[in-house]
């Protein structure tokens, strides 16, 4: 009986640790796309700071990624940048790498 609810154990501690690893990485993409997005709009420093903390803000609104593009999609077209959705997906995936990679780095 021990082996199994230390197994049990163990299976959740993993999980656990599966679940903030992908937070961390959640929330240092956003960091990441706030970051590219405040470049595009020519934000000033305090304002591109300020605008990086909304847009991990904004993935607290609904569970997946549609709030991030969504927010990244409407603030980038009112500034108007030349931006698609698409073009925000993509750069979605390629931050989501660099997170990975800066926390694998960290580690």
């Amino acid at each position: 009986m021990t082996d199994f609810q230390d197994r049990q154990r163990g299976e959740e501690a993993k999980f656990a640790m599966d679940e903030e690893t992908a937070f961390k990485v959640a929330a240092r993409r956003n960091r990441l796309l706030g970051e590219w997005a405040a470049d595009l709009m020519s934000l000033t420093e305090e304002e591109a700071d300020a605008y990086k903390k909304a847009v991990v803000q904004a993935d607290f609104e609904e569970a997946g990624d549609e709030d991030v593009i969504r927010k990244l999609l409407g603030d980038l077209t009112a500034a108007e940048s030349d931006v698609s959705e698409a073009d925000i997906r993509t750069k979605l995936e390629e931050m989501t790498v660099e997170a990975k990679r800066q926390l694998m780095g960290d580690s």
